[in-house]
């Protein structure tokens, strides 16, 4: 198992797409870290002025003496904000391969991770959570098929990268929720999204779906249990 030469404390919650992107890039690296949830809804006085200023999630700690989680040490480096957390842990795990080492192929996976937040994060609030049609996401999922290659598995070809680890979080909760009629969108919007994306039109993009969800680093990151009993509370 690879090992940091510094200890890591990663602060994530299960409800986060953000955040379970850092849980994927450390479980393909095989990382040891400790985890601790935060609740969004009631967060601890002392995350903002001891980890994240911003009072957000993913944010980690890395370095520092092998304490708790709660009493963050002023001796760790804190960082934060998804992308930069993934590429720090692909520096920090180069043997896990999550940024290629071929220029062109690092450029690629990094233009891929910008169409993402561009055309298809900023729709998952609107669609999940505030019911806009899914218009807009399916757009973002059209982009981001014409940026796949014509051949390999995975966004930049076979080797799977930071591009599929910023992805594969908010496509699988976007499937999990439409096909669960679990969110804010009509039925007929939620039919609209699954049935879509069973069309040819995107066959290539489904099937580079479904090697990303058969990942072991997603499986073993993400709780089905507890994501379809946060919207079901939120929206039943």
């Amino acid at each position: 198992m690879a090992v940091a030469t510094q200890r890591i404390t990663l602060y994530t919650t299960k409800i986060c797409p953000y955040a379970h992107r850092v849980e994927i890039a450390l479980a393909e690296a095989q990382a040891e870290y400790k985890k601790y949830q935060i609740d969004l809804a009631n967060k601890p006085e002392w995350y903002a002025p001891k980890v994240n200023p911003a009072s957000k999630v993913p944010a980690l700690a890395y370095g520092g003496p092998d304490i708790a989680p709660e009493t963050p040490s002023p001796e760790s480096e804190k960082l934060a904000e998804s992308l930069i957390l993934v590429e720090f842990v692909a520096d920090l795990f180069p043997q896990a391969s999550l940024l290629p080492e071929d220029p062109v192929l690092r450029a690629k996976a990094r233009f891929f991770v910008e169409t993402i937040s561009s055309k298809l994060t900023p729709t998952y609030g609107a669609f999940v959570l505030r019911g806009e049609s899914s218009e807009r996401v399916l757009s973002g999922l059209e982009a981001i098929q014409d940026t796949l290659p014509e051949t390999g598995k995975y966004a930049v070809g076979d080797q799977y990268t930071i591009a599929d680890v910023a992805f594969t979080p908010f496509i699988a909760r976007f499937k999990f929720a439409t096909e669960n009629e679990l969110g804010k969108f009509t039925p007929e919007e939620g039919r609209r999204f699954v049935e879509a994306l069973q069309q040819p039109k995107f066959l290539k993009l489904s099937a580079y779906i479904g090697r990303l969800l058969e990942r072991e680093s997603f499986k073993a990151t993400f709780d089905r249990d507890f994501f379809k009993g946060f919207l079901q509370q939120r929206f039943s």
